[in-house]
C-alpha cells in the first residue's frame, strides 16, 4: 500500500509528491524544491522516515515541476523518467526560469521515457501511466487503481483546469484529455494535483465550470 506525502515548494507553490510503501521504498514525483531550505526539507523527510528513493518521475517538465530534478539526481543517483514529448519542454526550462526571474541549474543526467499504458512498479504497488496532453505536449498522470488515486500534475484542479497559454499548450486537447482519459475513471478516485488541494473525479464532473 502506498502512502502519499506532499510538499508545497517554490514561489510558484508547486506540489511535490513522495509515494512510499511499507518496505520504505519511495518514488519522487515532480520535485519542485527551489531554495536550498526546500531541498533540505525533502532530504530530511526521506532520511527521517528512513525511505529509499527508487525512481524520479515528472508528470511534465514546466520549470516549477523540475526545479529539484538535479538535486534528487545528485543526492540519490536517480535518473529522470518522463514522456518523450516533454524533452523539448525540459530543454526550455532554464530559459523559462530566466524569463520568470527564477534562474536554476537544470538536470543534465540520463533520460528514460515512458508512454501511456506503462506501469510504474514500487514493490507490489503499481501506477499506470495515463497520457493527458494539453497543458503540455507530453503530460502524463499516474493512476493507482488499487487505492483509487491519481497524481494528476497540472491537468485537473479543484474546480479548474491547467493553463494552456504556455508553449505547447492546447486548450481543446486538454479538455479532451480530461473527458476521455480522466472522467472515465471511477467517481471516487482522488486527484492529487500539481497545485492546490486535492479533489475527486466525481466532484469535478459535477462542479468544474470548465467542463460543464
Amino acid at each position: 500500500m502506498l502512502t502519499i506525502h506532499f510538499f508545497e515548494f517554490s514561489p510558484i507553490a508547486e506540489n511535490t509528491y513522495v509515494l512510499y510503501n511499507e518496505s520504505g521504498d519511495c518514488l519522487i514525483i515532480d520535485p519542485g524544491c527551489y531554495h536550498q531550505a526546500e531541498e533540505q526539507q525533502l532530504k530530511s523527510f526521506i532520511t527521517t522516515t528512513k525511505l529509499t528513493p527508487k525512481q524520479l518521475l515528472n508528470t511534465h517538465c514546466h520549470l516549477d515541476h523540475v526545479f529539484g530534478n538535479r538535486f534528487v539526481h545528485e543526492t540519490w543517483g536517480l535518473p529522470l523518467y518522463l514522456h518523450l514529448a516533454e524533452k523539448i519542454v525540459l530543454d526550455y526550462a532554464p530559459e523559462a526560469g530566466r524569463r520568470w526571474n527564477l534562474p536554476f541549474k537544470s538536470y543534465e543526467g540520463p533520460l528514460h521515457y515512458f508512454k501511456g499504458g506503462d506501469i510504474i512498479r514500487l514493490g507490489e504497488d503499481e501506477l499506470q501511466v495515463i497520457e493527458a496532453p494539453g497543458h503540455s505536449p507530453g503530460h502524463v498522470c499516474f493512476y493507482c487503481e488499487k487505492q483509487a488515486f491519481l497524481i494528476g500534475g497540472d491537468v485537473l484542479f479543484r474546480r479548474s483546469i491547467g493553463r494552456t497559454d504556455l508553449p505547447g499548450g492546447n486548450h481543446q486537447q486538454l479538455l479532451n484529455s480530461i473527458r476521455q482519459k480522466l472522467f472515465v475513471l471511477p467517481d471516487e478516485v482522488r486527484v492529487y494535483p500539481g497545485h492546490g488541494e486535492s479533489t475527486t473525479i466525481g466532484f469535478e464532473k459535477r462542479s468544474n465550470p470548465f467542463l460543464q
